[in-house]
């Protein structure tokens, strides 16, 4: 019997790859709008992001969200974000 090969993803904050499942996914649909996916399945660009507040304040200030995202992030979506439980 084969062993599942479990996805790997790089966390744009820190930079340090971990399993998908314990990533927060950050998408940006078609309609240019920024969510957080919580399935991790949904339509759109994503970038993953550790749960560490460190992380996500790291990602804003080099602007790394940005070019994961490929789109400017406006300080509600920021805001919503820093909302959205990462852990401190």
């Amino acid at each position: 019997m084969k062993k599942r090969r479990i996805p790997q993803r790089m966390c744009i904050g820190c930079r340090e790859r971990m399993e998908k499942r314990n990533l927060i996914r950050i998408v940006r649909t078609p309609d240019e709008e920024i969510l957080v996916d919580p399935t991790g399945k949904k339509a759109g660009r994503g970038a993953y992001l550790c749960g560490k507040v460190e992380c996500l304040e790291k990602a804003i200030k080099t602007k790394g969200l940005e070019k994961a995202l490929n789109c400017s992030i406006t300080p509600e979506v920021t805001e919503n974000l820093r909302k959205h439980g990462f852990n401190e």
